[in-house]
């Protein structure tokens, strides 16, 4: 019927829109900063993690957020700086955030075993109903949350200073270099952003989704498609 289609086709909008918030983090890092971040998936569900264990402590799962957004920036930030004092290839970062992943899919194992996890919330109570159509709040959650960093996100690219410095770094980082951009900072700024933004989209992974460790590598092969298909380094592709 065509109530069931356009169900269907809401519910396909409402996981595109995930899949976007994912891929949004990997895409400015691999499109900017020239690195393939692996571990950015492990990030996701490690603070997807963070936020059921804080649920469970009665803290609300979009609170958690003040918490668990500055830890992600610190630790995307910190990852980033030890790369720099590496000098790592584009390749070489692929294998060293392949392993992290791994180091973080034990931790969560060890933390919270390998069984499944639910996270159960009062916004997953909710739904609404539009025009004969069910209206899920966290998915509807997942999509403001979307629709809104990716534009903020293209926003600042587009019209900041800080943005125009980035874009300018990943052209041609010696003549960027020379106008006086510091590349070091706003490389770190930007890591730490985008391993922010996996923290946001782990969050609306709890909010919607069963939680296993092993899940990890199941949301990576959709994600590096939107991010490909899209173009590296673009704020609203992963979205569209």
């Amino acid at each position: 019927s065509a109530t069931l289609l356009a169900q269907s086709i809401l519910s396909g909008v409402f996981v595109g829109a995930l899949y976007g918030l994912l891929g949004l983090g990997l895409s400015l890092s691999w499109g900017l900063l020239r690195l393939i971040n692996l571990a950015h998936f492990a990030f996701a569900f490690l603070a997807a993690y963070l936020c059921y264990q804080m649920a469970q402590m009665g803290v609300d799962p979009l609170l958690s957020l003040g918490l668990i957004v500055p830890l992600f920036f610190a630790i995307g930030a910190g990852l980033h700086w030890g790369m720099m004092k590496f000098q790592i290839t584009p390749f070489n970062s692929l294998l060293i955030t392949f392993g992290l992943t791994g180091i973080v899919e034990a931790l969560i194992q060890t933390i919270w075993t390998a069984d499944y996890r639910k996270l159960e919330s009062s916004y997953g109570e909710h739904n609404f109903k539009i025009a004969g159509l069910y209206v899920p709040l966290p998915e509807l959650i997942t999509l403001g949350l979307a629709v809104s960093l990716s534009f903020a996100v293209w926003a600042v690219l587009r019209y900041t200073d800080l943005g125009k410095a980035l874009r300018a770094s990943a052209e041609d980082a010696a003549v960027a270099a020379a106008f006086g951009i510091n590349q070091k900072r706003n490389a770190l700024l930007l890591a730490g952003t985008c391993s922010a933004l996996a923290s946001i989209a782990g969050v609306c992974l709890a909010l919607g989704f069963t939680l296993a460790p092993s899940q990890i590598y199941a949301w990576i092969g959709v994600v590096f498609a939107a991010v490909m298909l899209g173009g590296l380094g673009r704020a609203l592709a992963p979205l569209i």
